[in-house]
């Protein structure tokens, strides 16, 4: 595990990069900078930064950004890509209308 407190005293305040405007996810428009910024901002987890920044949330389900989000976490903390804590994986959720659960009434099948 990451002591974060260390870790950010380590790599120093953030310092824009030329390519910090790259998106890196599609579906929820999340940039390589906006993600180094979160990490500045003390996120070290893939689990924090998907939900501050809802990269690896889209349609996709981070299938697209999840291995170039952890590869920017790691390089920008210092670390190897293992040492970075893999987000919790959830099946994907759809609203449903209050309407729909009344009218089934709580019945189970």
């Amino acid at each position: 595990m990451i002591d974060i407190q260390e870790k950010l005293k380590e790599i120093g305040p953030y310092v824009p990069a030329p390519d910090d405007d790259m998106l890196l996810c599609r579906c929820e428009e999340v940039t390589k900078g906006e993600i180094r910024q979160a990490v500045h901002a003390g996120m070290v987890t893939i689990e924090e930064i998907r939900r501050y920044l809802r990269c690896g949330m889209g349609l996709c389900q981070g299938q697209t950004c999840g291995k170039l989000v952890k590869s920017v976490v790691a390089r920008e903390l210092g670390v190897s890509p293992v040492e970075i804590e893999p987000a919790v994986s959830r099946a994907p959720m759809r609203p449903i209308e209050m309407r729909i659960l009344a009218e089934d009434g709580g019945e189970r099948s």
